[in-house]
């Protein structure tokens, strides 16, 4: 495994993570879902990241329960805030406050590592959550702030205001190779200011994986096939997207990895990416996935990678 610096911060992450939306808490049965962090443990895998909304609350606690076995400085742990949970939602500075010490309850720590907001909110003045966050951070109760799926006004404005704030050091957006959009403007933006991706679904929802074949239903078991998951697959289901991931397949075999490892190894290409998100439900997904972080594409392979997804790209 290697190890990526996150944006400004002090912070050495491992080019890929283990996530929690819509597994652990919920999604995976107790004993694979802690099967899944131990292999995380052992390949390597140094960064958690969770989301007080997540299976509403119930991830953070699986965490809190599994991680607190071990000793605190062997991993950093991420977690969000925004969405609706138990009445409550936004980043207005009691938001804020209020989640952050019910967050850190579940995980049962002291402090987090990066508390991200999870998404805009164009309710509360930025300049009420950019303090709130500050207020976090000088009380010891997160070491660092990084937001999800901000537009680049938006982060710029939050750039605005420091130094009487404390300043982003990760941005996490969702980027795969169909989905490309924060390469138009975020991405650069993040690049001259100190600020990392971590990657939220970078295989596409499983859809990179090549599991999925046009005019065929979904495999029994799989998240597409789900009713509780399904609808986060929506997007890939396209027959034109699924046949065009398929025409991957040859690129992968001929490198002699597999298919996630292909579209992992594709979003750490770009060096502004810290680190890749993977969601897995069993242990070998996650020893498949971690591979990934040796593997180096070369500029053939981004050009035979990109004629074959030809026109189904979302940019």
């Amino acid at each position: 495994m290697r190890y990526r610096r996150l944006g400004s911060s002090d912070l050495e992450i491992s080019e890929i993570s283990l996530g929690s939306w819509l597994t652990y808490g919920g999604g995976v049965e107790r004993d694979q879902a802690e099967a899944c962090v131990a292999k995380a443990f052992e390949v390597g895998i140094n960064f958690f990241d969770t989301a007080n909304v997540y299976a509403r609350g119930g991830a953070e606690s699986f965490l809190g329960g599994i991680l607190g076995n071990r000793s605190r400085d062997s991993f950093i742990l991420a977690t969000k805030l925004y969405f609706p949970i138990n009445g409550d939602r936004g980043l207005s500075r009691e938001q804020v406050l209020k989640q952050i010490d019910l967050s850190l309850g579940r995980l049962r720590t002291d402090y987090v590592d990066l508390y991200q907001c999870h998404r805009y909110d164009v309710e509360a003045p930025l300049e009420e959550t950019m303090e709130a966050l500050t207020e976090v951070v000088r009380a010891g109760k997160a070491r660092y702030i990084g937001f999800s799926e901000w537009t680049a006004d938006q982060i710029q404005a939050a750039l605005d205001l420091v130094p009487s704030v404390e300043k982003f050091v990760s941005s996490q957006p969702q980027y795969s190779m169909l989905y490309r959009v924060p390469e138009r403007e975020v991405i650069p933006l993040c690049k001259r200011n100190g600020i990392s991706q971590i990657v939220w679904s970078p295989l596409a929802q499983g859809t990179l994986t090549g599991k999925y074949k046009p005019g065929a239903p979904p495999p029994e078991g799989t998240r597409a096939a789900s009713q509780d998951m399904g609808w986060a697959m929506d997007r890939f289901r396209d027959d034109d997207v699924l046949a065009a991931v398929q025409r991957l397949r040859p690129i992968a075999d001929g490198l002699g990895i597999t298919m996630a490892q292909l579209a992992l190894a594709w979003v750490l290409r770009e060096d502004n990416a810290a680190s890749a998100i993977i969601g897995a439900s069993r242990p070998e997904q996650v020893d498949d996935n971690a591979a990934a972080s040796e593997v180096e594409l070369d500029a053939s392979t981004l050009q035979a990678i990109d004629e074959a997804l030809g026109d189904v790209v979302v940019r």
